[in-house]
């Protein structure tokens, strides 16, 4: 794939059906397979969908979707096991849920990752929420998605081993790093928003 000059290259617009095959390929690639399928994937769009405002964000260059951002809106998810709302010094009913952010590994460093982010945060001010929680994969390469939430200003609340250990016994889903089955850490962080 040729590359952008610069970040300016890159065009962002609003998730919409039209994109879920370039979206499953992408994210099963990235996140491993298993990770996206038509039916959760429609399920997470319908979810990102809140007062007829999108918070599900795609990331061009050219005519190839080259990063993704998906995005729950407040009081569109479940606050499970695995969330600690006692500690998010936030009312738990304002808070969305950032499900998942993926770019290609062939254009990092074009701040893609950042942009989706804060379009997706524009997003669900406007659908009322005050802060985000993410569940980050701790075994990305280099810890880059905790580096880079966390750049972005989210902290850590807590720690909760083998998260993703059901969706690798239960939903199909292929660990990128584990061998077996998935015995990955996710760190439950909170982006408290700015409020301008």
């Amino acid at each position: 794939m040729a590359k952008p000059k610069s970040s300016t290259d890159i065009t962002y617009t609003a998730l919409t059906p039209d994109h879920f095959a370039a979206v499953l390929e992408l994210g099963n690639r990235v996140q491993g397979e298993g990770y996206l399928n038509l039916n959760n994937l429609t399920d997470y769009y319908q979810r990102g969908l809140k007062d007829d405002i999108n918070a599900g964000i795609v990331a061009f260059y050219r005519d190839q979707l080259v990063g993704f951002r998906l995005t729950f809106a407040q009081g569109q998810w479940d606050i499970d096991q695995w969330a600690t709302p006692a500690e998010w010094d936030v009312d738990p009913a304002t808070v969305c849920y950032f499900k998942c952010n993926t770019v290609d590994p062939a254009m990092q460093g074009y701040g893609i990752g950042s942009t989706l982010l804060s379009k997706a945060i524009d997003a669900a001010k406007r659908q009322g929420s005050n802060a985000g929680l993410a569940h980050i994969w701790l075994a990305s390469p280099g810890n880059s998605a905790f580096k880079y939430f966390s750049k972005n200003g989210g902290r850590l609340i807590k720690e909760h081993p083998n998260k993703w250990q059901y969706a690798a016994m239960y939903e199909g889903y292929e660990c990128p790093v584990c061998d077996s089955l998935c015995a990955c850490v996710a760190a439950e962080m909170l982006l408290t928003f700015s409020q301008q």
